[in-house]
């Protein structure tokens, strides 16, 4: 029995030498660096800034600076206007290139008279398959008023993205991440 005693007082010593042990190794790592170790600290990358203008219909970097002086007082206009040029600007539009990383997308509404909105997502995103609303990048909002700009983050791996606005309808631009 005595020995019993002994024993098990000697696994609480060395639990309790443990826990001591454990807790300076914490403090030492703490206040010293993970360096003193060997072991790297990293740190995260600050997310890049893309601004993107939102004028009449259209996002002005997208074509290439030119702004085509629309002038629409409702979603309707530039659907209209979209009919009509369109496929010409989408196919003189600026392929924006990114390298993989995290982004903040700066959307302003410069000068359109009605609350705008911003949508990116992977190329060929399917609203309707829950497979891609889990996997595949698909990052919107809305309540951009006149003068008013809103950051959306998105993490972009390599490949192509689409986006536009649904509310002062534009075309489908393009953002290709490489690298």
């Amino acid at each position: 029995m005595a020995m019993a005693l002994v024993s098990r007082r000697r696994h609480e010593h060395v639990w309790y030498l443990c826990m001591v042990m454990s807790k300076i190794n914490a403090f030492i790592f703490a206040t010293t660096g993970a360096f003193l170790f060997g072991a790297a600290t990293v740190q995260a990358a600050e997310p890049k800034i893309v601004t993107l203008t939102q004028i009449g219909c259209q996002f002005l970097e997208s074509e290439n600076g030119v702004d085509h002086g629309f002038k629409p007082k409702s979603a309707d206009d530039c659907n209209a206007i979209n009919e009509k040029t369109g496929a010409d600007r989408l196919a003189k539009a600026k392929k924006i290139e990114l390298k993989p990383g995290k982004y903040i997308l700066r959307v302003t509404n410069k000068n359109v008279p009605y609350a705008l909105g911003f949508w990116i997502r992977s190329e060929g995103f399917n609203t309707y398959n829950p497979l891609d609303r889990l996997k595949k990048v698909n990052v919107s909002g809305g309540g951009l008023t006149l003068g008013k700009s809103r950051d959306y983050e998105v993490d972009l791996k390599p490949g192509k993205y689409t986006y536009s606005c649904p509310l002062n309808p534009t075309p489908n631009y393009t953002i290709v991440v490489k690298g």
